[in-house]
């Protein structure tokens, strides 16, 4: 279903192609993950003369997919789990330049969430329209009583159920989730399994998490849209089911240039004459543009600025300076030589078994491990633990040892292959940090952010927000052209309810 409520978000006007203009604008798109992709296509499909400059030697950054070798065997390799959400309106969009009925997606029936007591939720079944969704999940929910319904502070916590994107961060911006949640006597057990669940998916704890990201985040998955908590993964690794299509939908039919294994160095401004840019790279080579993307992650946007005296302002840069990154987070995928049982999820995200967040059994989704699963007669098994102390390996090993105490009989099967990654490279939204966050547009002509680091007034999240900056990003460039743009799809940016955004209104004058 598509929620009615959606809202679109109507695109810049101008000429159709900038093939009209006198001269063909070149961009450099810094970065090909979905932010650096979503911003080539929305240049590309306007005409715009298109180069990306990738790090890594395959698409996709943090949902990238690619091959590890093992005793003269292939093994796909991704980074891990990501759920497409249906609100995920504009990557979906970009999606479907590849496949229009995004056949490359299949769902997951249910995630499951479990706590240390063995209590389970399940978002199965629940009704698609707010706020039956809510009661309906809160009735049937194991960690949520009538008598915590009674205690809730109301009052206090209109902000999660009435969100209005910005106002929500002028209003919680200043508090961590943790500490906003035990003011409004939200029960402990829900708080740790639900909301420490989704705040988790930030790569951070609750008591580093922005309380207006939690709020934020609340209205975009359950009070705010009518999509649901039903999710998409790609039926295939990355790679292959999106990335690879859509690099030879960009190459093929609009001319988009492919530059992958090169670090972008600096970028040399002489926007007040008129001249553009120059992007030099690692290659000693120097690209000429008139208009750059910087859709690189975090250390790398900050590097490059870094490296480039001429971009920007000093605050403009102190704010670039000034954005933080999430703790380490570990991946760990095992081959196994015999099969997980049949009745397990293919996706089950816990609470209280540190350090495990969350299971995969990747067989069930995904082409490769499907293939690998039946002629091993095995199962391809993946652990993710968020939100870690330190970058030490070992801390994967307990994630496993976690994983037989949950699957028991993953206890007695041995690994014909295993790879660990740690990475520390996602955004972290900690308090306080959004009045400062740069955003899309950067005051320097031509120079323009993307990525899910970046900051948005919109209601979007981790691929949605990095899809819908990219777009963004397009859109303040072929504006500056007289091009148009493209509109742009989100949850409705204010809460549903008329009643709950009054009182959430009234106690936010009354705090003032």
């Amino acid at each position: 279903m598509t929620d009615r409520r959606q809202r679109t978000h109507a695109a810049p006007r101008g000429l159709p192609d900038a093939g009209a203009l006198s001269k063909r604008p070149h961009a450099v798109v810094v970065g090909a993950g979905i932010a650096g992709l979503a911003a080539a296509t929305g240049l590309a499909e306007r005409g715009v003369d298109v180069t990306v400059i990738e790090r890594e030697h395959y698409l996709g950054g943090r949902v990238g997919g690619w091959i590890e070798q093992h005793d003269g065997t292939d093994y796909a390799m991704n980074r891990g789990f990501h759920a497409f959400f249906r609100q995920y309106y504009n990557l979906r969009e970009l999606l479907s330049r590849i496949d229009p009925q995004l056949r490359m997606l299949t769902p997951v029936d249910d995630y499951p969430l479990i706590d240390g007591a063995g209590r389970r939720e399940s978002f199965r079944r629940l009704p698609h329209t707010p706020p039956w969704n809510a009661l309906v999940f809160a009735l049937r929910s194991p960690t949520f009583r009538l008598r915590d319904l009674v205690r809730l502070d109301a009052k206090a916590a209109a902000p999660l159920a009435a969100v209005s994107v910005p106002a929500i961060y002028e209003q919680l911006d200043h508090i961590d989730a943790d500490t906003f949640l035990k003011s409004i006597n939200f029960p402990s057990a829900a708080r740790h399994l639900a909301f420490e669940v989704f705040s988790r998916s930030f790569f951070a704890d609750p008591s580093n998490l922005s309380a207006a990201e939690l709020a934020t985040m609340f209205h975009i998955y359950f009070l705010g849209s009518s999509e649901g908590l039903v999710f998409d993964v790609p039926t295939s690794n990355y790679d292959t089911a999106l990335w690879e299509p859509l690099r030879r939908y960009l190459h093929d039919e609009h001319g988009g240039r492919f530059c992958l294994g090169v670090s972008v160095t600096r970028v040399d401004s002489d926007s007040a004459s008129g001249a553009g840019f120059g992007v030099h790279t690692d290659t000693g080579d120097r690209l000429d543009a008139d208009a750059v993307v910087l859709a690189a992650d975090i250390a790398g946007l900050q590097r490059i600025v870094a490296a480039s005296p001429d971009l920007g302002d000093d605050r403009w840069r102190a704010h670039v300076r000034g954005l933080q990154t999430a703790p380490p987070f570990a991946v760990h995928r095992l081959w196994l030589d015999r099969p997980v049982a049949a009745h397990r999820p293919a996706f089950m995200g816990t609470a209280g078994h540190a350090p495990l967040d969350n299971i995969s059994v990747l067989e069930r989704y995904e082409r490769e491990s499907a293939q690998w699963a039946q002629h091993n007669r095995g199962s391809v098994v993946e652990v993710h633990a968020y939100a870690l102390e330190s970058a030490e390996t070992g801390v994967s090993a307990e994630a496993v040892a976690q994983l037989h105490r949950m699957y028991p009989e993953t206890a007695s099967a041995e690994p014909v292959f295993e790879q660990v990654l740690i990475r520390d490279d996602c955004p972290l939204f900690a308090p306080g940090t959004h009045a400062p966050r740069p955003g899309i547009v950067t005051g320097i002509p031509g120079l323009v952010l993307a990525g899910d680091g970046i900051r948005l007034d919109l209601p979007a999240a981790l691929m949605e927000r990095a899809a819908t900056t990219g777009w963004a990003a397009a859109n303040a460039l072929l504006n500056r052209w007289g091009v148009a743009g493209h509109a742009l799809t989100t949850v409705p940016t204010t809460g549903r309810m008329a009643p709950l955004r009054w009182l959430a209104a009234h106690e936010d004058r009354r705090a003032r």
